[in-house]
């Protein structure tokens, strides 16, 4: 089979390209990232195509604040519109195009045309339920921004309708997919990978104090400000609660309204950092509102730390509740303050957890299955 794939950036298509060139699939993958950020990703150079002409100077803009968000929103648009024209003007002949969510519409088409299968790959729910759901979180805290772009949500729809197969990483993100009047047929589930080279035990546990963790971005997508309210509650004489990641403009004007006492906000870690950290708390807390499949549970039960999550992150595909760890509604502040103050007194029923965690990450597989999974699905929809 010759499969090409287009990214923005790297996500998880530079897994998936390194499984299927392992494979002899692999033509190339096209990315709005330079050469010089992707050669770490293990891809042979000649099978690498660049178009960072826009997407880079928006990260740039964005990163220094420069960006208002309209201006945001206009560069968004434009790399998205950019990138698949450049895709569509140089792509060869394939037996499959997989473009990520809000790439390749004229590519999938082209694609198509010639008689190859046309994939959208979505890491996400669906956009217009993502939109709806993220939308009413932000009017929540004042904000009277919309999440998505209108025309970002109707070059989606687009793909949807237009590609031969959607691809999503969790059974709750498929069922938003159905939710929102795709067939469910046209959906399909393939979970992302575990990397335990990357993510093993890496520290103690304390046992002087109770150790909580957010790694993620923090925004008012990810919920986190659930998480402040609920550890606020939480009743311990000596508890931290330690939250990883880039803090949102959308968070921190919410930031002074939260109680932050025995919180400390880390900012962007290293990789290995965050390994430690995970490794040494005694839960990880992710609230989200809205996620395809975070893969910082897996990461986190891979470093024997048990999981809070809610059901909106995927969580019930990669662990079960009350055994790995927990799942709760969103915006459940007085279910994860119970589920904190159980790991908090009951240091057994924590160990437990670590235990089953460990044990239930390292029966998943990892990148190789999921690649496994996709050469299955291709070899499917190719015929080949």
């Amino acid at each position: 089979m010759r499969i090409v794939q287009a990214v923005f950036g790297v996500f998880h298509h530079f897994g998936l390209a390194a499984e299927l060139n392992q494979r002899g699939h692999l033509q190339c993958v096209y990315s709005t990232f330079p050469w010089q950020r992707l050669k770490r990703e293990s891809i042979p150079h000649d099978k690498v195509k660049t178009f960072p002409w826009i997407h880079t100077p928006h990260l740039l803009l964005g990163r220094r604040g420069w960006l208002s968000p309209w201006a945001d929103d206009q560069l968004g648009l434009l790399n998205a519109i950019l990138f698949d024209e450049w895709t569509a003007r140089v792509i060869p002949s394939c037996d499959a195009f997989i473009g990520i969510s809000g790439a390749g519409l004229k590519t999938g088409r082209l694609v198509q045309q010639r008689g190859g299968r046309y994939i959208c790959d979505r890491g996400s729910t669906h956009i217009r339920y993502q939109d709806e759901l993220v939308t009413d979180e932000l009017k929540r805290w004042g904000s009277v921004r919309r999440s998505c772009d209108p025309r970002d949500i109707e070059r989606e729809e687009q793909q949807y309708e237009t590609a031969d197969l959607v691809t999503v990483p969790s059974s709750h993100s498929r069922k938003t997919f159905i939710q929102m009047g795709i067939p469910a047929e046209k959906v399909k589930t393939i979970p992302y990978g575990i990397n335990l080279t990357n993510f093993f035990p890496d520290g103690v546990v304390p046992e002087d104090r109770f150790e909580v963790l957010y790694v993620g971005a923090v925004g008012l997508r990810k919920g986190v400000p659930y998480v402040l309210q609920a550890f606020a509650k939480l009743k311990h004489p000596n508890k931290r609660l330690r939250i990883i990641g880039d803090m949102l403009d959308n968070f921190r004007a919410v930031l002074p309204t939260l109680p932050q006492e025995n919180v400390e906000f880390m900012g962007r870690m290293a990789r290995s950092e965050v390994r430690k950290a995970m490794s040494s708390s005694h839960v990880m807390v992710l609230p989200s509102i809205e996620e395809g499949l975070a893969l910082v549970q897996s990461e986190a039960l891979a470093c024997g730390c048990p999981v809070i999550a809610t059901t909106n992150t995927g969580a019930e595909d990669l662990f079960t509740d009350g055994v790995e760890g927990f799942i709760l509604p969103i915006r459940d502040v007085d279910g994860m303050v119970d589920r904190m103050q159980q790991l908090a007194d009951d240091p057994e029923l924590r160990a437990k957890m670590s235990d089953a965690g460990l044990a239930r990450v390292q029966s998943m597989g990892g990148w190789s299955t999921y690649g496994d999974q996709w050469e299955s699905l291709l070899h499917t929809l190719t015929g080949k």
